[in-house]
């Protein structure tokens, strides 16, 4: 008997130990040019637990005319429904950028992207203004309702408009720099925190920046988002998987010594790689169709396939002869992947763990369960 108790405690003590000390925060990146979301978003939003999510704002890119950076592709609109994440306001800046610019040009930038973040994220206000203001004017069955009292739309939404201000709590800055941009790119991120006292500022990692960290420099930033994707080209016809494997993360996360605490993106979407006469044509996100159709495509190998016949995808002409490379990350590599970052970074509460991107075809395709499950692996 009292080896009984002795077993069953230290089976208990032993469980205990295995308890996780933390929950990560469940984030999302948005790479589109609108987000306008409906109830089924609003349900994949509240089933998966999303409680963050990386919202392109706008891009920076060089214009070879007027000699300067300007502001391109803002986001037309963003329209949350009832459950509304917390926003990271996203800008990537191309590498001509900083590249071409100089100190005082740099200035200027630092002021037109805190300008334009403010204007979208008013815009952001506005809609949410209007959407509650639509709520309270016109409640659900309003018109069934015999005291209903009709209330004036323009009133209210202007009294919610009064409660609400562009607050975001961190901006983040996604730069592939190099050795050659570090200096003005440096510079640029402290006069974008300049701009925004109140808010971290965050810039996304490249994996041979994190392993090269001495040679490519630490950005001098509140915190990290480390890219654990697109780790080699997908125009190399030799690639199996462009988006990336568990072995190739393994050659970039190989020490734990990163100067700033690091937030993590993996992958969660897929795409066609074609090939023709072994040049490369282009990618194909919305591949679904084609696979389906097992007399004009021929499956040759493992995720590499031989089209029979002259198609439209999309606004893509693929011709007969046309080798197309499907890519995705399997759910085993996924969780491999989870192990090595573990193995290496620190995760805690704070920790945003995201995935790219956002968009309910990938989500349908992975499923919730195993999304769950990986934010759960961390």
């Amino acid at each position: 008997m009292k080896n009984t108790v002795i077993i069953l405690l230290f089976l208990v003590l032993n469980g205990m130990g295995c308890v996780k000390d933390h929950d990560v925060v469940r984030s999302f990146c948005y790479w589109k040019t609108d987000l306008y979301f409906q109830e089924e978003d609003d349900s994949l939003i509240s089933k998966i637990g999303i409680k963050h999510m990386y919202v392109r704002f706008f891009d920076i890119d060089w214009n070879p005319y007027s000699k300067e950076a300007l502001p391109v592709a803002t986001i037309n609109n963003v329209w949350f429904n009832e459950n509304t994440p917390e926003i990271t306001p996203s800008i990537f800046i191309t590498n001509d950028v900083v590249l071409n610019t100089n100190k005082k040009q740099l200035d200027t930038l630092a002021i037109r992207i805190a300008k334009r973040v403010q204007e979208v994220g008013q815009k952001i206000i506005e809609r949410k203004a209007e959407r509650i203001a639509s709520g309270i004017v016109y409640p659900k069955d309003y018109y069934k309702q015999k005291d209903y009292k009709s209330l004036n739309y323009d009133s209210i939404r202007l009294l919610e408009l009064a409660k609400l201000k562009v607050d975001f709590k961190e901006i983040l800055i996604d730069c592939d720099w190099t050795e050659k941009s570090r200096k003005n790119y440096f510079y640029l991120l402290e006069k974008v925190k300049n701009q925004f006292p109140d808010a971290k500022i965050a810039a996304t990692i490249r994996l041979w920046q994190y392993k090269y960290a001495t040679k490519a420099g630490t950005p001098p930033v509140d915190k990290g988002l480390l890219m654990c994707y697109n780790i080699s080209k997908p125009d190399d016809l030799q690639t199996k998987n462009s988006i990336g494997t568990s072995n190739e993360l393994q050659q970039y996360i190989t020490h734990s010594d990163y100067k700033l605490k690091l937030d993590v993106a993996l992958p969660l979407y897929s795409w066609a790689v074609v090939f023709r006469g072994n040049q490369f044509k282009g990618i194909l996100s919305d591949y679904g169709n084609i696979l389906n159709d097992t007399i004009k495509l021929k499956k040759v190998s493992d995720g590499k396939y031989l089209l029979q016949d002259d198609i439209l995808v999309g606004q893509t002409y693929l011709r007969n002869g046309d080798e197309i490379r499907i890519e995705k990350i399997s759910d085993a590599e996924l969780e491999k992947m989870i192990s090595i970052i573990k193995s290496k970074i620190a995760i805690d509460n704070q920790t945003k763990i995201t995935f790219f991107s956002f968009d309910k075809k990938y989500i349908k395709d992975y499923g919730i369960q195993n999304i769950s499950k990986y934010y759960e692996s961390f």
